[in-house]
């Protein structure tokens, strides 16, 4: 066999027989996923779902079954961008066939999707994931009755730097500058260097970037947070609740990221049940765990007396020689607090445990990592929470 030399510049064929264009076998999990949503019935489903959000005449947009694979080959693919996305639908062909395009077709662009996004409201992406849930209720995937809740950051598509006080307005520059001038470090009228500003700055006392006096001017939903690599980004908040029986996400929501644990723990739990109940399982969850993150007595005292969960949170070390005070609390919460840790404490508490921190867990490392989630390219919370 003689040595193949590959040709630096071609000239492109005028005519090109079909017989003749690539073909691929396809990958193996695509070519499965695929069966399993033509069985379920998937594209005619969400084609009749998001057909009022369509024009009755004109060109045929890209079809919905197309969108939302290929939202499926980002997260398999780890693929963050919408950009990213577009091109590697483009490249592949057994991704082109996951698609249903055909050889002779142009694959989807990220503009396109963009507006497929736009378009599509978040009643529809949610129904979509109800509708998967409603498919694993029917493979027996999902038991519903003891759920795992965490949390962690997701990274805006927005800039510390570009920061601006709510107040005035004022961005970091203009404000550093207007402090040197107020405690006579720079004349009235003289304009600081960058250097002189950030020695001015990093000395100072009592410095604190609040949320409450600082906000994105391109991204105002995003809120000034400490990421899981202990740098401080402009973020989101993401918490995943997760039957912890079968590893199934039941509810993914998308919050402020100065919101804390406490705060959002019920309302988590509560569109778990309620995506339970839209999946067609009459199951009722009765068991939730979490790290000691969401403990707090007031937050006892609540899923205590106003809901049916029963509550497996781990509670916070308490320093040496300190204990508990209840002198202004309440008998209930008192209670509740102590409920809770006789559960905690006990075998299944413990093995509630370990089982919320190898599963749960688990999700965001797939989802942030795996599936490219972790830093946010769309801006708001709705269309992060869509994302």
């Amino acid at each position: 066999m003689a040595l193949g030399r590959r040709n630096q510049e071609r000239q492109e064929e005028l005519w090109v027989a079909t017989q003749r264009l690539p073909t691929s076998p396809g990958h193996a999990f695509y070519e499965k996923l695929n069966r399993l949503l033509a069985e379920a019935g998937f594209d005619e489903w969400v084609e009749a779902l998001c057909e009022p959000y369509y024009a009755k005449e004109g060109r045929p947009g890209i079809p919905p079954g197309v969108y939302f694979r290929m939202l499926l080959v980002g997260y398999f693919e780890g693929i963050g961008s919408q950009r990213g996305i577009a091109w590697r639908c483009s490249d592949s062909l057994s991704l082109r066939k996951f698609l249903g395009v055909a050889p002779t077709e142009e694959s989807p662009e990220h503009s396109s999707l963009s507006i497929i996004r736009e378009r599509l409201p978040e009643e529809v992406h949610h129904a979509v994931f109800v509708w998967i849930l409603t498919l694993a209720c029917e493979k027996k995937l999902l038991d519903g009755k003891t759920i795992g809740v965490d949390s962690t950051t997701l990274e805006a598509n927005a800039a510390m730097k570009s920061i601006v006080r709510r107040d005035t307005g004022e961005d970091w520059k203009e404000y550093v500058t207007g402090l040197m001038r107020e405690a006579g470090a720079v004349g009235r009228d003289a304009e600081p260097t960058v250097e002189e500003l950030k020695r001015f700055d990093k000395a100072r006392k009592r410095k604190k970037v609040s949320n409450d006096d600082w906000e994105s001017p391109s991204d105002p939903d995003s809120r000034i947070a400490k990421m899981k690599d202990g740098t401080t980004h402009l973020g989101y908040k993401a918490e995943h609740a997760v039957d912890l029986k079968t590893d199934m996400i039941v509810a993914a929501e998308i919050y402020y990221a100065d919101e804390g644990d406490t705060q959002t723990v019920e309302d988590s739990v509560q569109t778990a049940q309620a995506n339970l109940t839209d999946s067609g399982s009459d199951v009722r969850v009765k068991d939730v765990a979490a790290d000691k993150g969401y403990h707090s007595a007031k937050t006892m005292e609540t899923l205590a007396q106003d809901t049916p969960f029963r509550t497996y949170f781990a509670e916070p070390k308490q320093p040496a020689g300190q204990t508990h005070k209840w002198t202004n609390k309440s008998r209930e919460q008192r209670d509740a607090v102590y409920a809770n840790r006789r559960r905690a404490r006990g075998e299944r508490g413990r093995r509630l445990q370990r089982q919320r921190s190898e599963k749960v867990e688990r999700t965001f490392a797939h989802v942030c990592e795996t599936g490219g989630g972790r830093r946010s390219w769309l801006r708001g919370l709705l269309k992060v929470g869509t994302r």
